[in-house]
């Protein structure tokens, strides 16, 4: 068990051991977070989390840098354009906290592939912007009883929820029939939106972790950054589901 680093950490986390205590913050510490996707959300939420102290990261997302990134992927900059972005986020990341570990790797998710991410995964952050990737993470998610923090948005539009095998729906019992080219890329997005969308997904990894709070474990969380409003509903398991239901886990 690694213990945290004497003064230079409990100095740097000082605001926030307030909230979370040392045990929370050590928590965090032996914690390992798996951010699929490092764009606007996932780049956020893969920034906070590596302020907040979590102990590793595994980053997971593909090619290089380009402008229209600039609105939103604050990992990124001008400087950089042409570059991978998985290194370049992995460098900032690391300027940030050079307490955390941080691994990388430029690639979308596929099962076999992802599979020893998910697996040494204590929670997983669902950041892709494309189905196939995101069935494919949740069957990994569902396949190792791994929880997943399933954060997405669209225009000003905002949904969250904390999916935990055997006991939450899953991302399949939720949208069953989603054609593979649901989300081609060019989908509208303001950068404060998918940044708000990765601070809550941070926040639900965090609230996890420490056991300080409540998820969004079963619930849907839908949030309007246009307007502020917001609602919340009981979400049930599909016992048909192709993923969790019969034949899957039980």
């Amino acid at each position: 068990m690694e213990q945290l680093a004497g003064g230079l950490e409990m100095e740097r986390y000082a605001r926030q051991l307030k909230l979370l205590g040392e045990s929370g913050q050590q928590a965090l510490k032996e914690a390992t977070v798996m951010v699929a996707g490092i764009g606007g959300l996932g780049g956020t939420a893969a920034l906070y989390l590596a302020a907040a102290g979590v102990g590793k990261l595994i980053l997971a997302h593909e090619g290089i840098i380009l402008r229209p990134d600039l609105n939103r992927q604050i990992l990124m900059d001008s400087d950089s354009l042409g570059m991978e972005r998985i290194s370049t986020a992995t460098a900032q990341l690391k300027r940030l906290n050079p307490h955390v570990e941080i691994e990388g790797y430029n690639a979308k998710i596929e099962y076999d592939l992802a599979k020893p991410w998910v697996e040494s995964a204590d929670i997983v952050i669902d950041a892709r912007y494309d189905f196939p990737e995101r069935y494919a993470l949740n069957r990994l998610c569902v396949d190792t009883a791994t929880p997943m923090v399933e954060a997405a948005m669209y225009g000003f539009e905002i949904s969250l929820t904390t999916m935990i095998p055997g006991l939450t729906p899953c991302l399949e019992c939720l949208y069953p029939d989603v054609q593979p080219q649901w989300e081609p890329f060019g989908f509208p997005v303001l950068g404060a939106t998918s940044g708000i969308a990765g601070c809550l997904a941070a926040l639900e990894a965090v609230k996890w972790i420490t056991g300080v709070g409540t998820t969004y474990a079963g619930v849907m969380h839908r949030f309007s950054s246009l307007d502020f409003a917001c609602y919340s509903v009981r979400i049930s398991r599909n016992p048909n589901c192709a993923c969790c239901g019969e034949g899957g886990i039980p």
